[in-house]
């Protein structure tokens, strides 16, 4: 880029950002229905709609992250046997490993919270989820999640995101948009909703390797959502209009100096997404033209519920536009102390608005092709973490045996999957891996893990690492 060009754009961008590159469709005709025909993994760096290798079930994925570990043991794991030995050692508690470990116990802890059976399926949920109870029928609950050699937050919710514990590795978002594409020509593909604090090693929605043009868009939870995007006032109009096509006469020259370079391409075509996203993206997160039923069914004018409600409900309305993934970010999850009023406290904030998300999906026909998935990064230990005078009991990080919930895009509706062990320390029975959870997750997007491939430095690299991954064949319908 010569001088004259990169000052024009640091010194002229009018307010639109460089945001995570989304797509650019042909007009004619790539949106209507086409005959299915395998494809091998994209060449071209762009964001047009693909084939994938499969028939999909799922068209997009709406992921919300409880990062800092949701305990398994209060919401959707029951374990009468800690009822009976609650205050004993627990056996083997030479095989525990603690994350606190001037604070850690061998004393078992029992939930403080009952679960009943839910639906027709049976399914058994804590107390503390009222809500979920009432999609019991339409969910998969996995009991059996574990992150082999992985103890720590940071490095748990990379693996959920990139397969891997390391930093430097494309996020399922971006794998997802360099596979598939987008279905919309005025949004991102690939979304990320932020509630509360970023979660601790973050961006967890970057592209790394791959070409920008994959990474995903945050959306904040106060506005502006999106940074840099609405221009001043001064420059709206025919000055901004004037200013962009002097920009798009540059960019032009510069890439017809370089042929053949797809991220030039990819990034000029950012900058033209941009200026359509100030009109479709304010569209896509106003609220206010829902209705009273469906802001009642989110929790919307609840302040407790409010800003979950808020993202869950700007999830919808991204996929309803043909955004390809979505990730809400909720860190408020890490209870080493007071467990008992704390998750009672954050599952009150949360349990309406993502029990509500299912229901309006389901009741606008979105559910068959939109999967939708529930959990953190770990669980917790079945022992007390005590923390001091002061501090009431809580439970330490366990990565060996922790639960998620899954719903839509082909996924069974009243299953249970797997089972930790009695205490439900460690996942023995039909164990799930980040690498077995993101192959499953891209065979119902009709995309072969071993095919969907980037080379870097002249080798291959995948989202599911070389046969470590399977998919989960018992939880698809």
């Amino acid at each position: 880029m010569n001088s004259t060009r990169r000052h024009f754009l640091s010194r002229n961008a009018l307010g639109i950002s460089s945001l995570a590159l989304a797509n650019l469709l042909k007009d004619d005709g790539l949106l209507g229905a086409e005959p299915f025909k395998p494809v091998a993994a994209p060449k071209n760096y762009d964001l047009l709609p693909k084939h994938p290798q499969a028939e999909p079930q799922a068209k997009a994925m709406i992921s919300m992250f409880m990062g800092g570990g949701p305990s398994h043991l209060e919401l959707l794991d029951p374990k009468p046997m800690l009822d009976k030995y609650a205050g004993k050692d627990f056996p083997n508690a030479k095989n525990l490993k603690f994350d606190s470990v001037g604070q850690a116990s061998a004393k078992l802890m029992p939930s403080a919270y009952s679960f009943e059976k839910c639906g027709q399926s049976g399914t058994e949920i804590s107390e503390l989820l009222p809500e979920l109870k009432t999609i019991a029928d339409d969910i998969t609950v996995v009991r059996s999640m574990t992150l082999p050699d992985i103890r720590n937050h940071v490095a748990g919710m990379r693996a959920l995101t990139t397969g891997r514990g390391q930093a430097g590795w494309p996020s399922l978002g971006s794998w997802l948009t360099y596979g598939l594409g987008s279905e919309t020509n005025n949004l991102p593909s690939f979304v990320a909703l932020i509630v509360g604090n970023n979660p601790p090693g973050s961006p967890f929605w970057d592209s790394r390797h791959l070409p920008s043009i994959y990474q995903g868009t945050v959306v904040r939870e106060t506005e502006p959502r999106i940074m840099n995007l609405t221009p001043p006032a001064h420059l709206k109009g025919p000055a901004q209009e004037k200013q962009l096509a002097a920009l798009e006469k540059l960019n032009q020259i510069h890439l017809k100096e370089r042929p053949g370079e797809n991220d030039l391409s990819a990034r000029i075509a950012s900058y033209e997404l941009a200026a359509r996203m100030q009109t479709s993206a304010s569209d896509a997160l106003d609220l206010s033209k829902e209705t009273a039923a469906t802001r009642k069914l989110y929790g919307l004018e609840d302040k407790n519920t409010k800003k979950l409600a808020e993202a869950c409900l700007i999830a919808r309305r991204l996929v309803e536009r043909g955004v390809r993934f979505v990730q809400i970010w909720n860190y408020a999850w890490d209870m080493h102390g007071n467990l008992t009023a704390a998750i009672k406290a954050k599952t009150a904030a949360v349990d309406k608005p993502c029990a509500a998300l299912v229901k309006d999906l389901k009741s606008r026909g979105l559910l068959d092709s939109t999967i939708v998935q529930w959990g953190g990064e770990m669980g917790r230990l079945p022992v007390i973490q005590d923390r001091g005078a002061g501090t009431k009991p809580g439970r330490d990080h366990n990565t060996e045996g922790f639960s998620i919930w899954m719903a839509g895009g082909g996924i069974k509706g009243g299953h249970v999957h797997g089972a930790t062990d009695d205490f439900g320390h460690r996942a023995v029975h039909q164990p799930v891996t980040q690498h077995d959870f993101h192959a499953t997750i891209l065979k119902q997007f009709g995309l072969d893990p071993n095919k969907l491939t980037f080379q870097q430095n002249a080798l291959p690299v995948a989202l599911v690492e070389m046969e470590k991954g399977k998919v989960v064949d018992e939880i698809l319908a």
